[in-house]
């Protein structure tokens, strides 16, 4: 498929999915208002009770959920496009885990209540911790081998830190909420949060974007890839910088979301040719455009019972990866 046939077909129908759904987020809500209402409350409504929960609540949301849809899915195409599996993701590295436990330490301390940035920016402290215990343990030479193996070391550690802290924790109070947070959730977040991660996010973003010629290359293999002078190391550090900065900064101001980079670059894959150049931005838009339906669908279901936003992506997320495994099984058999 050439680059403007993936354009047509998929760039263009994610990009209006994302526009669409982006208003659709602007408009649901608790507070019933009319399409003219939220437009003239959000451009013209001055400090009008409509206008603070279009500019404080709805519109901070939609952004973060853009914002983080969009990282996830892009570092997971990254992150598959690198290890050449289908079945890698963006917490394989162990930022998110990290990422968690920073701010399950802000909560269990206090930091969270004391301070308002307390807690994302100890989940940005955790993962800039795991990005340097992953390079330290994989090595300045490292295989991509090494590489998963100390991701899933760090990620190991972090998550047993995390249950000793809900284990020994004093504070039922506090325990319920680490566990509330690290179930993810878009609600109550504001316009700090979205500055907050906007700068991480965007670096993150330039990074993998950079990847794109030396994932394609990667595809014939690691020897050849160097042959035509992909330099492998700097590579691999663009790659887990770049996920660390957009996975960590959505952690620090959502708690965990999983499945998003997981499932969306598999279900993009075929559209695209399985071209990782081309799945990295479909794969963002597609990102964006899951974690805005979820988001929606929070809303909408259980209003009154605050479903969380990870909660859902799961239990969407699980069963749909498990079909395109047994799809997968049978085109092999």
């Amino acid at each position: 498929m050439t680059r403007s046939n993936t354009m047509t077909r998929v760039m263009l129908p994610l990009i209006a999915a994302t526009l669409v759904l982006f208003c659709a987020s602007m408009l649901i809500g608790p507070a019933r208002m009319s399409l003219g209402d939220s437009l003239s409350a959000l451009f013209a409504g001055g400090e009008s009770p409509m206008a603070l929960v279009m500019r404080e609540i709805r519109l901070p949301r939609a952004l973060l959920a853009v914002m983080i849809g969009a990282s996830l899915g892009l570092a997971g195409a990254a992150m598959q496009g690198y290890l050449r599996n289908p079945l890698a993701e963006p917490g394989l590295i162990g930022v998110s885990g990290s990422a968690a436990l920073g701010a399950v330490l802000a909560i269990q301390t206090g930091l969270a209540a004391s301070f308002a940035l307390g807690l994302p920016l100890a989940a940005l402290a955790g993962a800039l911790i795991s990005v340097l215990l992953v390079m330290a343990l994989a090595g300045p030479r490292g295989t991509s081998l090494t590489l998963i193996l100390a991701g899933i070391a760090v990620s190991a550690l972090a998550a047993a830190l995390t249950s000793l802290v809900l284990n020994l924790s004093p504070n039922p109070f506090a325990a319920s909420e680490i566990v509330f947070w690290m179930m993810g959730s878009l609600a109550d977040r504001s316009m700090t949060h979205v500055w907050l991660a906007l700068p991480l996010m965007v670096l993150g973003w330039a990074l993998l974007a950079g990847l794109g010629r030396g994932l394609d290359a990667l595809t014939l293999g690691e020897d050849a890839a160097q042959a035509m002078g992909i330099r492998l190391t700097r590579l691999r550090l663009m790659l887990v910088i770049g996920t660390a900065c957009v996975v960590g900064a959505g952690t620090a101001v959502a708690g965990a979301i999983g499945f998003v980079g997981l499932v969306v670059p598999h279900i993009l894959r075929p559209l695209v040719g399985a071209r990782p150049s081309s799945l990295l931005w479909a794969s963002a838009l597609g990102g964006a455009v899951m974690l805005l339906l979820a988001d929606i669908a929070v809303r909408l279901i259980l209003p009154e019972r605050d479903l969380k936003l990870g909660v859902l992506t799961a239990i969407v997320g699980a069963p749909l990866f498990l079909h395109l495994i047994l799809k997968l099984r049978k085109e092999r058999i």
